[in-house]
């Protein structure tokens, strides 16, 4: 057989032969969820519009308009590469690989918190990123999807209530042990991962007096750890130290909100960039189309308008609409995950594909909120929009999760359709005369 020829010893479902080895990459490609790509498209042409705007003070840094902008133009190729890859695996290797994933990012966190850890890198202030060989990443990224993937899959294996009971408990401890590190740089990102698990508790149908006991304890942890900082530091004007020196900030950042004290003194460090995000979406809201893209003027005075608060600036350039069509974006992440998850056999993959949403959604919404002020500083960045290598890259790879349980789903359609078409044709003609 010549080198360009095709061994043919396939046949296609209207009996011609098929060349080997093809059919079955036509057939991947075919059934690709086209919805969640044209999210995912649309997210990517916001970040890059935006980034040209809210990327001006990083331009004027490197002395170079494009830099910032390409620099996140080459982790978003990644993050296509990664995600167009990735939908074509089997669901069953994607919940293997959260257990590795997993163990990876407990190792990065728990390697953080010793003291003087050399693997720690600060930027912005925030000691979140995990440094090695020249490289820094995020690990709390990594143990938001993996934990996600492998509670999933733990709560599936149970058979009866027994048994889910049981896997509760061990998940119950697997989330303290992830999120307790967690916690202690970002309690946002904490809060959010505690949250999005709970629910996949509930949709798993964990007996309510589980979940009711669960909350009772987190609710008084939280009001008893508020009010333990507020009087006996805070008032008192003392220090935090050991692990949780951060907890001053975050009752600062609650009382600020509380207090709502944006009006005094604008420029002051406590108030500053929530003060400036408020005039950037009055700016935009006095139109529904905005200032238009590259007219922004908060960019110039907000240190953080490419993370942070970008949302700020899409409403300030695009207005009413702008804002209103990326909601919509985030919005049919979680409706097309309960679309596909409502038709999926496969349990497991279906509390994965809603916890992976519930993530998504939940953090831009926090993200959006915060950059409007609806709510108090948070650090959560908009997935796929805000700058930063690891949310992209980890971002992209939740698309791809979501797209390759949609791919398997449609595929086991068209599967089970030939199936029941063949069946009907062969079945033999009644004679009832």
């Amino acid at each position: 057989m010549e080198q360009n020829d095709i061994e043919i010893t396939d046949i296609g479902p209207n009996g011609t032969d098929q060349p080997k080895g093809l059919e079955l990459i036509r057939y991947k490609l075919k059934y690709v969820d086209k919805t969640y790509w044209t999210v995912f498209i649309f997210l990517i042409a916001f970040a890059v519009l935006e980034l040209f705007s809210a990327s001006s003070t990083l331009a004027f840094k490197s002395g170079s308009l494009l830099a910032p902008v390409w620099h996140q133009v080459r982790f978003i190729l990644v993050g296509v590469a990664i995600c167009f890859g990735a939908q074509l695996l089997p669901s069953k290797y994607v919940r293997m690989g959260g257990y590795g994933l997993l163990a990876l990012a407990l190792l990065c966190l728990y390697l953080m918190i010793i003291p003087g850890s050399p693997f720690v890198s600060t930027i912005n202030d925030a000691e979140r990123w995990f440094k090695i060989f020249g490289f820094s990443f995020q690990p709390s990224e990594l143990a938001k999807l993996s934990l996600i993937i492998v509670v999933g899959d733990r709560l599936s294996r149970a058979k009866n209530e027994q048994e889910l009971v049981k896997e509760f408990y061990r998940t119950l401890v697997l989330s303290v042990v992830i999120i307790f590190p967690i916690l202690l740089g970002n309690l946002s990102t904490a809060l959010l991962l505690a949250a999005v698990i709970f629910l996949m508790w509930f949709m798993a149908r964990v007996p309510l007096k589980y979940l009711g006991g669960v909350l009772a304890i987190a609710c008084v942890l939280m009001v008893s750890g508020y009010f333990i900082v507020e009087f006996g530091y805070v008032r008192a004007h003392r220090k935090l130290t050991g692990p949780f020196k951060r907890a001053i900030t975050w009752v600062n950042r609650v009382d600020d909100f509380i207090a709502d004290k944006s009006s005094d003194s604008f420029d002051e460090d406590d108030n500053y960039q929530r003060n400036h995000a408020r005039l950037a979406v009055a700016r935009g809201s006095a139109s529904p189309l905005g200032v238009l893209p590259g007219n922004s003027v908060e960019r110039n005075f907000l240190p953080l308008a490419y993370a942070d608060y970008i949302f700020a600036i899409i409403v300030e350039e695009t207005g009413l609409l702008g804002a209103f069509a990326l909601i919509v974006l985030y919005v049919v992440i979680l409706f097309r995950a309960c679309y596909t998850s409502a038709k999926n056999t496969d349990y497991g993959s279906m509390l994965m594909v809603l916890g992976l949403a519930l993530m998504l959604t939940c953090q831009a919404f926090v993200s959006m909120a915060v950059a409007v002020g609806l709510g108090p500083t948070t650090g959560q960045p908009l997935p796929m929009v805000s700058r930063g290598g690891t949310s992209v890259l980890v971002t992209s790879l939740y698309f791809a999760i979501l797209m390759c349980v949609s791919r398997e789903q449609n595929e086991m359609k068209e599967q089970i359709d030939q199936t029941r078409n063949a069946s009907f044709h062969d079945a033999p003609d009644i004679n009832f005369d």
